[in-house]
């Protein structure tokens, strides 16, 4: 199957300035509720959800399930039983589940989180949008988005929006696949934006 017609990977998080994605105990209470974030069209695009152990059980603790919507979700842990994640699929084996279930047939897949999932996802070269929310807080220490790791990735940004009610940018990339060139008109794009900065600071 050619690589263009696989369901897509989207890591989507809402971090602080400093890079975290949780406050030490799991906690993300920090985040603010902006009105203006349109969660419907997020959820509209995915119809799978991939979360990793620690996330699982944050979430269960949170009212409503963390904001985690009611789609097929696959939970991974080599800790976890069966009966620990009721209405979710276990998997021992990140990599494998995610690579068939990119070449099934559905819409997008949706990584919840966490950082070690992310981490290991990206080592396999199995995540393709990494979409941040980028909180205007400054945690100083907690759960960061990326543990752990050397440099995975190169990015090429999609879009970016500012939304003013609480200050957070939405910032949403792709990711480059090594030996991946530049798309046509990228280049142009970049400079364009970079023009607009340039004046804008101006």
């Amino acid at each position: 199957m050619n690589r263009q017609a696989l369901r897509r990977v989207r890591y989507s998080v809402a971090m602080s300035l400093d890079g975290y994605i949780a406050d030490p105990d799991g906690g993300y209470d920090w985040i603010p509720v902006d009105p203006d974030i349109d969660f419907g069209a997020l959820f509209r695009d995915v119809d799978t959800v991939l979360v990793g152990r620690k996330s699982w059980e944050i979430a269960r603790r949170q009212p409503g399930g963390g904001g985690m919507p009611p789609l097929p979700t696959y939970v991974f842990s080599r800790t976890l039983r069966p009966a620990d994640v009721p209405g979710a699929v276990l998997s021992r084996d990140p990599a494998q589940t995610v690579a068939e279930l990119k070449r099934q047939p559905g819409k997008n897949i949706w990584l919840f989180g966490g950082g070690e999932l992310f981490r290991s996802l990206l080592a396999h070269d199995l995540v393709d949008e990494v979409e941040i929310g980028l909180v205007p807080v400054l945690l100083g220490r907690g759960l960061p988005m990326l543990p752990g790791a050397d440099r995975l990735a190169r990015l090429e940004l999609l879009g970016h929006r500012v939304y003013a009610a609480t200050g957070t940018v939405l910032l949403r990339y792709q990711i480059v696949r090594a030996g991946a060139g530049v798309k046509p008109g990228a280049r142009a794009r970049r400079s364009s934006r970079r023009g607009g900065e340039r004046r804008s600071r101006g």
